[in-house]
């Protein structure tokens, strides 16, 4: 997995190239522990993502519920058709906020 964080506007877009598995879940928990030390408004462009097993989705929705419990969010944006069956199926569009693109994610945390 590749991970990568960039600053733009007032947001964190981090993203994520791989599969989000048992393998690569604690490198991603720890990534997004780091970057939440700079800012709480956090976003996971997930276009480099093919696969989400059950242990991704734990490490997102455990991002998710730090970045609320300290003010900010982790929103999800650019989702590629296969792993937002997983999302669907799993019920997780209900927790996450989900945009099309990262412009869109961005966009939303000034609304």
């Amino acid at each position: 997995m590749k991970l990568n964080a960039k600053q733009i506007q007032n947001v964190t877009v981090v993203s994520i190239v791989g599969d989000l598995d048992a393998q690569s879940g604690p490198e991603l928990a720890q990534f997004f522990k780091d970057q939440m030390a700079d800012n709480k408004n956090l976003i996971a462009d997930l276009s480099g993502v093919d696969f989400v097993s059950s242990a991704g989705l734990r490490v997102l929705l455990g991002a998710v519920k730090d970045t609320r419990r300290q003010g900010g969010d982790l929103r999800l944006a650019a989702i590629q058709d296969s792993v937002s069956k997983v999302f669907t199926i799993s019920g997780f569009t209900i927790i996450f906020k989900i945009y099309s693109d990262v412009d869109k994610a961005i966009a939303s945390y000034t609304e």
